[in-house]
């Protein structure tokens, strides 16, 4: 498989985009973890060569627009990943979580109809290749402290305050104001 690798920075940090030869994303990570990124991309697809070059323009432009404030821009970024049928269960799970929420791995593993099996999707989730659009940093421990995240806790950190903003000042943009009487 032959993938195309380009640099990108954003607020948050420098990212490493991957996508193959139609265009398609397989693997997104921060640059200074990017031999995990190498690591995951032979893990799922064996033999691959990576070539620089350029990603595709509506890519960037969704991931503008989610640093930008908007959302929603990431839902329809076209992802293709190799992995388990449980691990791609649990990536499909991770993209059905809405911006600015949370949920523990114990809860998705009951979305994915593994009950108990939270280890498991912590696995899972840290062989995730496609980081933000497959968003594993909205997955907390079930006492709510935010745990281990491939891309560091600090970018954790930063993504999960990011959303959080935006979608505080949407609601409070469609919430009325209290007039005086």
């Amino acid at each position: 498989m032959r993938i195309t690798r380009e640099q990108w920075a954003t607020p948050v940090a420098t990212l490493v985009l991957a996508t193959d030869d139609e265009g398609v994303l397989r693997a997104l990570d921060f640059l200074d973890h990017e031999p995990r990124m190498h690591r995951l991309l032979r893990l799922h697809y064996g033999e691959v060569t990576l070539r620089d070059g350029k990603t595709r323009a509506t890519i960037k432009q969704r991931l503008a627009d989610y640093f930008r404030g908007d959302l929603g821009a990431l839902n329809d970024v076209s992802v293709a990943t190799g992995g388990t049928a449980f691990q791609r269960a649990v990536w499909q799970a991770l993209r059905s979580i809405p911006a600015g929420t949370t949920m523990s791995y114990g809860q998705i593993a009951a979305a994915v109809g593994r009950q108990g099996a939270s280890r498991a999707v912590g696995a899972a989730n840290g062989a995730n290749p496609i980081s933000i659009v497959v968003p594993c940093h909205r997955v907390i421990g079930a006492n709510g402290a935010l745990t281990g995240y491939a891309g560091g806790l600090r970018n954790k950190r930063w993504l999960l305050e990011h959303e959080q903003q935006f979608l505080l000042a949407a609601s409070s943009e469609e919430s009325p104001a209290l007039c005086p009487s």
